[in-house]
């Protein structure tokens, strides 16, 4: 019987406070787990520093026990995905993806609000891990989200 995937993407900062790091990676680990639970299947990851890849490692993570889980990579141009295969950590969540989108061949100013609406475009659930501040990508995307009626998901730091 086929079932229709359903995504779930996060979004978050890029600096998270060290006494906030095990707090976070745990609620995130808890929310992709309620998510598989509600029958996700595949999560899609920003790959910035922070929230994002924190939110890789437990999806990739949390495979080991959901086999049928993935992993995309949404990365905003060309040039960003070179300089995470740069990095050993980044490299190997990136090996562990069923799929990598680069949404524009050169950076611009806005390539990275393109990225976000496009994840939230493809995405049923937000995962939005926020600190509370009124401006920034993360904030732009969870509105995103609001605007486009998802399921918005925030871990509050």
């Amino acid at each position: 019987m086929y079932m229709e995937k359903k995504t779930c993407c996060v979004t978050g900062h890029r600096e998270i406070a060290a006494d906030k790091v095990e707090y976070v990676k745990r609620e995130l680990r808890r929310e992709i787990a309620e998510a598989i639970g509600d029958n996700y299947t595949h999560f899609l990851s920003g790959f910035a520093d922070g929230a994002d890849v924190y939110f890789s490692e437990a999806v990739l993570e949390l495979k080991a026990e959901y086999p049928n889980i993935t992993l995309g990579a949404a990365i905003p141009y060309r040039k960003r995905l070179d300089k995470l295969h740069e990095d050993v950590r980044t490299r190997a969540l990136l090996a562990g993806c069923s799929e990598i989108n680069i949404y524009s061949g050169e950076y611009f100013s806005g390539c990275f609000m393109k990225r976000n609406r496009a994840m939230v475009q493809a995405s049923e659930r937000v995962i939005a891990v926020h600190d509370g501040r009124d401006g920034g990508g993360t904030v732009f995307t969870m509105r995103e989200a609001s605007i486009l009626q998802r399921d918005l998901r925030i871990i509050r730091i």
